[in-house]
């Protein structure tokens, strides 16, 4: 859901963003970026070796283990690049405003369901459907000539500001009809509150210090959204199933976005060219929010075709990923959205049939079934946000997938090394199934830089992480490392801000917190081959968030763990065993 700042006064406070420095040892300041891509400024680059050894490895205790299980997943050889991130911003299409890299799960997208997901192929050799994803690197055609930020012109021309969050209503369960009325209230709740927020961003003069979008605006609206999500499934537990929505209340606020996005091809050929192009998902009508009260007898058979439907998708979702650049004009409509909507058509027509047996039949149910691709924006229908009619936020564009100031060829890593490691203090216990985890911070500039984390280094060179891009020696690679938190809570496979069930272990001892417990910590290392001039100019970036002006500091990694329990169990065993299993 998205509400867009209209007022004039949405400039001064993206102005006055993107005068916030980030305050951490060495981090470039972050500015607003424009259209036109400036590169990040020279001073945000440092040489490998003026950045002194400061990795930290617990000593090994007794009881501990040292264990590593490797997993092979590739290094995006598909070419899944997508702007969506379906862990920090489920439902909400485009929702990073910048491209990230996926491995491992084929068909995740901003719709995935956690059933979605387990029925998906997998780009990893062990079979792990788990989702590996991270902002792509780029090299800007540009030479960097110290760019300093942002004038008023660039700020307008970059675009306004917004409160998005994702679409409850479109991953809602079966409604009971005892719970619709209480449900559509709080629906209508959830979208009065984004409309505050936002008309709270337009009322701003001076947002003052860097914290002030989390604290003041997406603080005050999560713990609100947490209350109306819960009361809603309550609500919707008197009669049914209760279902977990925790992980639909965090909201952004997005700056420069770019404007709303353009009328789609409802249906679209593939390019069959061997560039790199964005991958495109498939969106359908919504169907949850199409749907009646839901009589006590049908929940279960509706639920179980609702979660069909989202499988369909998934698997069509899968086949544009696999099948990319494969035959003519006309392969996506016949070999993807036609049997997608024959599939729909019957299972449209059950659902129908369930609830007619004990209340009246809804009608009309089989226009939803046609779908369309979302390279573009809204696809087969509307897509309705609680109750707000909004589109997605701008696709990335043209054959170097350029989106909102990101601009220049994607760089592919070489190579790209994902590691389930043991604890020094304990043994480790499996993680559960679907546990979603984010490492670092998309948005230290208006967050803070609490949860933001250094990741750049070269290879060789692996005792010293950077917050800056990293300039290495000759014969050495570009590296982003990221290490996942290592400790769970033991409950929940996801929180509100998607970090409260998660932990990191003590930087000295390796112990979790109390209450933690260890889980195989994991580690994605990405090595780069970028040509040393490339480097010296200061001319590779990361993909970013409009306001970070590509800050290396704003480096991140997202994680849905989909392994099975086969597999969960045989990496425990291999990290307590303290071997080297892959």
């Amino acid at each position: 859901m998205t509400h867009r700042v209209t007022d004039r006064r949405k400039f001064r406070l993206i102005a006055s963003l993107s005068a916030v420095a980030v305050v951490a040892a060495g981090t470039a300041t972050a500015a607003l970026a424009a259209r036109n891509g400036d590169p990040a400024p020279l001073s945000a680059f440092v040489r490998i070796d003026q950045v002194t050894s400061n990795v930290v490895n617990p000593k090994l205790q007794q009881g501990g283990t040292s264990g590593v299980f490797t997993v092979d997943c590739g290094t995006n050889e598909n070419g899944k690049f997508s702007a969506d991130n379906p862990v920090a911003q489920p439902g909400l299409r485009h929702g990073a405003q910048h491209v990230h890299d996926f491995v491992g799960n084929l068909s995740i997208s901003a719709e995935s369901t956690d059933e979605s997901l387990e029925d998906s192929d997998t780009t990893c050799r062990n079979g792990d459907r788990s989702s590996y994803f991270w902002p792509v690197v780029r090299i800007n055609p540009k030479a960097n000539v110290n760019s300093s930020g942002s004038s008023p012109e660039k700020i307008k021309e970059a675009g306004g500001a917004e409160v998005a969050c994702p679409s409850v209503k479109d991953r809602l369960p079966a409604v009971p009809q005892q719970a619709r009325d209480e449900v559509t209230r709080n629906l209508a709740l959830l979208d009065q509150q984004v409309k505050e927020a936002s008309d709270r961003v337009a009322r701003n003069e001076n947002p003052g210090d860097p914290n002030f979008v989390n604290n003041a605006i997406l603080g005050p609206l999560r713990s609100k959204r947490v209350a109306t999500l819960d009361r809603m499934a309550i609500a919707i537990g008197r009669s049914a199933r209760k279902p977990n929505l925790i992980s639909l209340a965090d909201c952004d606020v997005r700056f420069g976005h770019g404007g709303h996005s353009q009328a789609p091809r409802k249906f679209a050929a593939q390019d069959g060219a061997k560039q790199d192009s964005p991958t495109p998902t498939i969106k359908c009508p919504s169907v949850r929010g199409a749907l009646p009260g839901v009589p006590d007898q049908a929940v279960d058979e509706v639920d179980r075709n609702l979660a069909l439907l989202d499988k369909q998708i998934a698997e069509a979702n899968q086949r544009l990923v696999t099948s990319k650049g494969q035959g003519g004009p006309n392969f996506v409509d016949n070999a993807i959205l036609g049997p997608l909507k024959d599939k729909r058509v019957a299972t449209l027509d059950r659902i129908a049939i369930a609830i007619g047996r004990n209340a009246s039949r809804p009608q009309g149910l089989e226009r939803l079934a046609p779908c369309g691709l979302n390279e573009t924006g809204n696809a087969g229908g509307n897509n309705n946000n609680d109750g707000a009619n909004d589109p997605a936020l701008a696709a990335p564009t043209g054959k170097n997938l350029e989106l909102v100031g990101n601009n220049g060829k994607i760089v592919r890593p070489a190579q790209v090394k994902i590691e389930y490691r043991g604890n020094a203090a304990s043994k480790v216990t499996g993680m559960p199934k679907f546990l979603k985890m984010v490492v670092g911070d998309a948005k230290p500039t208006s967050r803070g830089p609490a949860n933001a984390r250094a990741t750049w280094t070269c290879s060789g060179f692996e005792d010293r992480l950077s917050d800056k891009y990293v300039i290495c020696p000759n014969g050495s690679k570009v590296m982003r490392v990221h290490d996942f938190a290592g400790c769970w809570d033991g409950k929940n496979a996801d929180s509100a801000n998607h970090r409260d069930h998660v932990r990191f272990a003590d930087k000295q001892t390796g112990a979790c917190p109390q209450g933690f417990k260890a889980i195989p910590q994991l580690r994605i290392s990405i090595s780069y081959d970028i040509s040393r001039d490339v480097q010296e100019n200061g001319q590779y970036q990361l993909d970013a968030f409009p306001e970070e002006n590509h800050n290396p500091f704003s480096d991140h990694n997202d994680f849905a763990n989909v392994n099975s329990d086969q597999t969960m169990a045989q990496i425990v065993k291999c990290v307590n065993e303290g071997r080297r299993c892959g």
